[in-house]
């Protein structure tokens, strides 16, 4: 047993009172006892001034002691429920820097695809999708891979010999792409003679000119309109499905990467409801197509649904789309569609001039960014705010950030924008392989995720999973990080192995540089007293491990703010 109720419990296993010599009874002058109190294991604390402890003690939500195991006995009492770790691992809880819990949750509500490794998986669990859903209702749902599909596009025909006449819309697992039906296309109108509604929308065809079934980024929209919305409590319901899973990984912060006013308004009703069980930092949607007249509007979601944990503090752009859909925005053409550089959402004038005016009302810049182009244009924002104030406002955050031009690496480091990887994805998989270095050529590939480049310049560099697009457990990321190999990859090449990072790096992104990315770094992100509870228990050292190991860890407790949300 590793979790203990209270010190009768331990003192009765022979634990601290004979072994350590601490005292069932607090002395005379001592501190209140603690909630809770961890020793015996490795404590890695990302603090800097004190890398390392033997132990740590929790009261009223906050860290009260780190220090040595002698030290903690003043704040142990009956009332004290004390975990010893038994070589286990104690850390601050994960930071997710980029993350979707509400989609997320909804979609694994709904007609989840995320498992599909295969066409045939994909036909199967559509198949049961539509036999469980009545008749008179959408098909709807996501998660498909697109490496699965020739070309990243199923066709509505595959899609009507599974569903019949029935609408169906599922999304990619990208979010850039949706699979829809005949029947859906009909109910949307989108026949050969109509055109995308923005620069960015690809209605992709068959050779005779109809559409064929997929379509990309704005597309979309013309069939998403006429999707039911759905209800409060199933927005509700994903986000508790999405917590949950948060908790489950150890992540005790989440930065929801977009949320419309129903996803804010979830998060505000869960705090009232006391279903938080992390904190979230939350980017409301900033819409492409206007300009500064909506910051506002944006400062009044924020004044309305602002929560102590619910912190409307950011502002989202999506500045672009993604290689694979040949729809992020390059400095280059794409090798195979001469002459196309992708399209920015925002032009370079109006995203200044959003950056100007969101950062004057304290909001936190959350930009999308995949290509090279799109990453420049963001820096360069970022860059006329930095020079009107010098960096003085919150810290803004760029997302995803896949193809790099070697010369604004060190921008980030230099303007103190912080860089969210997403590090699960640093490895060669049918995307990268299949879909986007054949469009790149090797020259320009070499400059795909440069993750140890930016963290050599010095930048705050943070991690986030961007589920449901890829998993939420932060353990995966920190291998795939250090390896540069599939997560199940025992051994074998990596891709671009330069770019490795190291234990420490990675576990300081998942942690105190995940609290810098939200301003947060006086309330969380390093076991340090006078911080939040936030702790997670692993079930082993990640220091006694190779690398290709730490996937197999498992979280076994989560702590936020010093009140239990998970245990395994």
């Amino acid at each position: 047993m590793t979790l203990v109720a209270g010190l009768e419990r331990v003192a009765m296993r022979g634990l601290l009172v004979t072994g350590l010599g601490l005292s069932l009874a607090a002395c005379e002058g001592s501190p209140p006892p603690a909630d809770l109190a961890f020793f015996g294991g490795r404590i890695f604390t990302a603090d800097s001034a004190r890398p390392e402890a033997q132990a740590v003690a929790v009261r009223e939500g906050r860290i009260v002691y780190v220090g040595s195991t002698e030290g903690l006995q003043p704040y142990l009492d009956e009332r004290t429920e004390v975990v010893e770790l038994e070589g286990r691992m104690l850390l601050p809880g994960f930071h997710d820097t980029h993350v979707h819990p509400v989609s997320g949750g909804i979609e694994a509500g709904e007609c989840d695809l995320n498992a599909a490794e295969s066409r045939g998986e994909v036909v199967a669990m559509v198949s049961a999708c539509a036999e469980r859903t009545p008749a008179d209702r959408w098909i709807r749902g996501g998660g498909y891979q697109l490496p699965i599909f020739p070309g990243g596009a199923p066709s509505r025909e595959l899609l009507d010999s599974i569903v019949g006449d029935r609408p169906a819309f599922l999304t990619s697992s990208d979010a850039h792409s949706a699979w829809v039906s005949s029947r859906a296309l009909e109910i949307a109108g989108i026949t050969r003679d109509t055109r995308p509604p923005a620069h960015d929308g690809v209605i992709v065809r068959t050779e005779a000119g109809e559409p064929q079934g997929t379509l990309r980024e704005s597309a979309m929209e013309l069939v998403e309109r006429h999707l039911p919305p759905h209800t409060d409590p199933e927005v509700l319901a994903g986000l508790e499905r999405g917590l949950a899973m948060a908790a489950s990984f150890g992540i005790t912060t989440v930065h929801e990467a977009r949320a419309s006013e129903a996803f804010v308004k979830a998060y505000a009703t869960a705090a009232d409801q006391s279903l938080l069980t992390a904190r979230a930092i939350v980017a409301l949607s900033v819409e492409p197509g206007r300009g500064t007249e909506q910051v506002a509007g944006l400062a009044e979601l924020r004044r309305r649904y602002a929560r102590r944990d619910v912190l409307p503090a950011a502002a989202k752009i999506f500045l672009d789309g993604v290689i694979e859909g040949g729809t992020a925005a390059l400095l280059d053409p794409y090798l195979d569609a001469p002459g196309s550089r992708g399209e920015l959402n925002v032009h370079p004038d109006t995203l200044r001039s959003l950056v100007a005016a969101l950062d004057d009302e304290g909001f936190k810049v959350h930009v999308h960014a995949i290509g090279d182009r799109a990453i420049r244009v963001a820096l360069d924002a970022f860059e006329a705010q930095y020079q009107r104030d010098g960096g003085a406002g919150p810290r803004h955050v760029m997302a995803h950030i896949q193809l790099f031009s070697p010369a604004d690496v060190p921008r980030f480091q230099a303007l103190g924008v912080v860089a969210s990887f997403q590090p699960l994805w640093f490895y060669a998989d049918a995307y990268i392989t299949d879909l986007t270095e054949p469009r790149l050529g090797p020259q320009r590939s070499r400059y795909l995720y440069p993750a140890r480049s930016v963290v050599e310049t010095g930048a705050i560099v943070a991690a986030g999973s961007d589920w449901s697009v890829s998993s939420m457990n932060p353990l995966l990321g920190i291998e795939v990080a250090m390896t540069r190999r599939p997560p199940t990859a025992e051994a074998g090449p990596s891709w671009l192995p330069d770019e490795r990072l190291d234990l420490e790096t990675m576990l300081l992104s998942y942690t105190r540089n995940g609290a810098l990315a939200g301003d947060l770094e006086e309330e969380t992100g390093t076991i340090t007293v006078g911080k939040s509870g936030d702790l997670v228990v692993l079930d082993r050292d990640l220091f006694d491990v190779p690398p290709e190991e730490i996937s197999d860890a498992q979280v076994d407790l989560t702590v936020f703010r010093g009140r239990v949300v998970y245990r395994r």
